[in-house]
């Protein structure tokens, strides 16, 4: 269930709704840093990161068996969401914007000949990024506005469904709220009539951000039955997407859901950040060395492994040649004797 045990406050929550056996988070309040949360996804993942993360939560695991998926759903506007008692949540200490592009630019590199699904999407931004077969799966997805409202009022959307309680079709706020909802709903429709892809080697990763909540909360004030209401639909909606895609994936996946009342800082973008670094780099006073980057233990692997078959190798011959019978084994002795005797 969710806990607010760290220093007595309760803030912002990153949860994990379903994951498989071979993925292993433990269960206790550990605070996690808001800005390593790419990493812990990249590291369910069997993916290296560049920074080693010090955070107890998530345990090695099952190298083997790395899930097929990730899900990631980021909900703003709301601290924490009354989410059914069998996920593990842990608190986020200082939550900054993040994105899952690391994540996403490893598997484009690992599985490049493959087709890995990659879908990042911001409904109510009209944000979208789909690579790989995505392109195809979801090419019916509603992801501007107007799509999104249109397809609300179509016969099989969740207003047949749903019970909105407070929460009214007339009002564009809740129309936007219910249609982050549609959108979970069609992302596992959708992936439903193309399980294929749910079962092939290249890992799927999956970055929603719904901000319906917040939009909720600012119209009608965070007390308001309307907010209860949607907080209540949204987290009932959340575990049943997290169901069905775990499902879709045959239990392979990993679902989270990161619940942020406010970010601290805007989202830089990343090619910002990486000019930051590269000045820092040349005015770096102290003469320090560059950090390991992900390559070193691979590259230390192969040199080990190298130098160990090597040294066996080395050590397998000199035996050999010690113990070789002059007269029997080499053919030199041999020809010698017949000379002799031949004279």
């Amino acid at each position: 269930g969710f806990f607010c045990l760290f220093s007595g406050v309760c803030g912002d929550e990153f949860s994990v709704l379903r994951s498989p056996q071979s993925v292993i988070f433990r269960d206790g309040s550990w605070p996690i840093p808001g800005e390593r949360i790419p990493d812990v996804a990249a590291l369910s993942m069997g993916f290296s990161v560049e920074d080693d993360l010090s955070w107890p939560g998530l345990a090695v695991g099952d190298l083997f068996h790395r899930p097929r998926a990730t899900v990631l759903v980021t909900v703003k506007g709301v601290e924490k969401l009354a989410l059914p008692v069998k996920g593990i949540s842990y608190p986020i200490e200082n939550a900054v914007p993040f994105s899952l592009d690391s994540v996403a630019n490893a598997i484009h590199t690992l599985f490049s000949e493959e087709t890995p699904v990659v879908l990042q999407l911001a409904p109510s931004e009209e944000r979208v990024y789909m690579v790989g077969k995505a392109n195809s799966v979801f090419e019916d997805l509603s992801v501007t506005l107007r799509q999104l409202r249109n397809r609300l009022f179509q016969e099989n959307s969740i207003l047949s469904s749903l019970p909105l309680n407070s929460l009214s079709r007339n009002s564009e706020v809740d129309l936007l709220f219910l249609s982050e909802l549609q959108v979970l709903h069609d992302i596992a429709s959708l992936l439903s009539r193309h399980k294929h892809l749910a079962k092939d080697h290249s890992p799927d990763l999956y970055s929603l951000e719904l901000a319906g909540l917040e939009e909720v909360g600012k119209r009608y004030g965070e007390d308001s039955q309307q907010f209860k209401d949607a907080s209540q639909i949204l987290a009932d909606s959340l575990q049943k997407f997290a169901d069905e895609m775990f499902n879709l994936y045959s239990g392979n996946a990993v679902v989270e859901v990161v619940a942020v009342k406010a970010f601290n800082s805007p989202l830089t973008r990343k090619t910002r950040s990486i000019l930051q670094s590269s000045q820092s780099e040349t005015e770096n006073p102290y003469n320090l060395a560059y950090p390991y980057n992900y390559n070193y233990s691979v590259i230390f692997n192969i040199i080990l492994w190298m130098m160990i078959g090597l040294a066996l190798a080395v050590i397998v011959i000199s035996y050999n040649l010690w113990n070789m019978d002059p007269g029997y084994d080499s053919i030199i002795y041999r020809m010698t004797n017949q000379k002799i005797r031949m004279d």
